[in-house]
């Protein structure tokens, strides 16, 4: 074989191996897949057909719930629920438009199988900040970690609550 094709096969090699490893970094485990304000509405979500002559508006079409979750807007402490069939975990927390409770990371603190127990650290707010007295919805998607399951309930620690997501 020429050297110029033993070249070639190793150069497609090494780059087939580095995209590898490339991809795999683009879905870190645990870490924050998305940030936003409002609540989750999954991507499949059909439209609602609204009929405004029968008092309907076209504004009427309402979030999918998810997992059969209704979000508790009442209690303004951090909700938690299973997300795109277990890959992600979704948390929801109620409060300050201008001054939203946002997930910074999420660690492992018991495997699966060992007590499979997350923790999520918030972002950090400054204590002079001034913040509006509203209460909206603000969501926080993560990578579900590697080491834990969906067939075990998840105990989730979150700004001093614990909370259990069930079996999915």
């Amino acid at each position: 074989m020429a050297p110029s094709v033993r070249l070639r096969r190793v150069g497609f090699a090494a780059v087939a191996l580095a995209s590898v490893f490339l991809l795999s970094a683009c879905n870190p485990s645990g870490n924050v897949a998305e940030s936003f304000s409002g609540l989750p509405v999954a991507e499949e979500a059909e439209p609602i057909d609204v009929d405004p002559e029968a008092g309907g508006e076209i504004d009427d079409a309402s979030e999918e719930e998810v997992e059969g979750v209704e979000w508790d807007s009442d209690s303004g402490e951090p909700q938690v629920a299973w997300w795109e069939q277990g890959g992600q975990i979704v948390m929801v927390v109620f409060g300050s438009s201008t001054c939203p409770t946002v997930g910074q990371q999420i660690r492992t603190l018991e495997k699966a199988g060992e007590g499979n127990r997350v923790a999520i650290d918030l972002v950090q707010r400054p204590e002079t900040e001034i913040c509006t007295q509203d209460l909206v919805p603000h969501t926080t998607v993560f990578w579900t970690p590697t080491d834990v399951t969906t067939t075990e309930p998840l105990v989730v620690e979150v700004a001093g609550n614990e909370l259990t997501i069930p079996i999915k």
